[in-house]
C-alpha cells in the first residue's frame, strides 16, 4: 500500500488486480480508505481492478486536506491520472459520493459507472458540528455524528470503532471536509449524467437519509435504488453482506458478466 505521487501531492492507495472495469472506492469526510475495508476482496471477482485510498490529509495521506468537493474531484482525477486509468466505475460514500457525483458531471469520459452509497445531491451539516470544531470539540463533533450515523441493529462495538475513529481527525481537515459538503449542490445537474448509477442508503440513516437517495433515483436516469433494512448511514459495516452483493450485480450488468481479470 504505498504512496503515489500525484499532481495533487502524495497519495496513499492500495489495489487489487489490473484489469477492466477499474473500480475507484472513495471515502467520505472524516474518514479513510479504511470504510471500504470490507469491499476490497469481494468486489475483485466482478471488477478487473478495485482500488482504495485516503484522500489528502487523511489516513495514511500527507498534505493539507480540501475544502469543497471539487478540489477533492481533482485529487481523485490525478490519482486516475497517475495510475494511467483512463476510465473507471466510482464507488462513493457520503462525501465519497458527492465526489464521485461531481467527477461525472465535470470529466463524465472519464466515469464508466457510479456507485453511490449514503449521499445525496446536497450534503448539509449539522451547525453544531462547525461550532463543536471552531472550539476545537473533536471528541464532542465524533458523538454526534455517531449518534446519527448506525441503525437499530448494529452492533454495539461499531459505534465504539466508529468514535474512535472520528477522534483521530485533524480538526482542520475535518472542519473543511464538513465545508466542502455543505456547499456541495448538484440538485439541479443530474440530469447531465448519462452513466449507469447504483444507488444505496441505509433505510435508518440520520446523516444522509433516505429521501436524499430517492431523490438521486428520481432525477438519475436508469438508476437503481436498493434500501437496507435496518441500517444507518455506515451501512457499508453494519451490512456489508448487502452492500457487497448489491454492488456485485451491478457489476456483472455493467460488464455483461465479465471481469477482466
Amino acid at each position: 500500500m504505498p504512496l503515489l505521487e500525484t499532481e495533487q501531492g502524495e497519495i496513499f492507495f492500495a489495489q487489487r488486480g489490473d484489469g477492466e472495469p477499474a473500480l475507484f472506492l472513495v471515502h467520505g469526510a472524516g474518514a479513510t480508505h479504511q470504510h471500504w475495508g470490507l469491499q476490497l476482496r469481494a468486489f475483485l471477482e466482478d471488477a478487473g481492478r478495485v482500488a482504495l485510498f485516503d484522500l489528502p490529509g487523511h489516513g495514511r495521506s500527507p498534505g493539507p486536506g480540501r475544502s469543497s468537493v471539487a478540489n477533492y474531484s481533482s485529487v481523485l482525477l490525478a490519482l486516475l491520472d497517475a495510475l494511467e486509468v483512463e476510465r473507471a466505475v466510482l464507488a462513493g460514500h457520503s462525501m465519497g459520493g458527492a465526489i464521485a457525483l461531481w467527477t461525472a458531471l465535470t470529466s463524465p469520459l472519464r466515469v464508466v459507472g457510479l456507485v453511490l452509497v449514503g449521499t445525496g445531491a446536497r450534503l448539509p451539516v449539522l451547525p453544531a458540528l462547525f461550532e463543536f470544531l471552531e472550539q476545537g470539540n473533536l471528541a464532542e463533533a465524533a458523538q454526534a455524528i455517531v449518534q446519527r450515523a448506525y441503525g437499530s441493529k448494529a452492533l454495539p462495538g461499531l459505534r465504539k470503532v466508529g468514535e474512535a475513529a472520528f477522534r483521530q481527525n485533524d480538526p482542520k481537515v475535518f472542519y473543511e471536509d464538513l465545508l466542502a459538503c455543505s456547499t456541495y449542490d448538484v440538485m439541479t445537474r443530474l440530469d447531465d449524467i448519462r452513466c449507469p448509477t447504483l444507488i444505496i442508503c441505509g433505510d435508518e440513516d440520520g446523516i444522509t437519509p433516505p429521501r436524499f437517495s430517492r431523490y438521486l433515483h428520481g432525477h438519475l436516469a436508469g438508476s437503481k435504488l436498493v434500501m437496507v433494512h435496518g441500517a444507518g448511514h455506515m451501512v457499508l459495516m453494519e451490512r456489508p453482506d448487502a452492500v457487497n452483493a448489491a454492488v456485485r450485480e451491478f457489476l456483472r450488468r455493467l460488464t455483461g458478466g465479465a471481469s477482466g481479470q
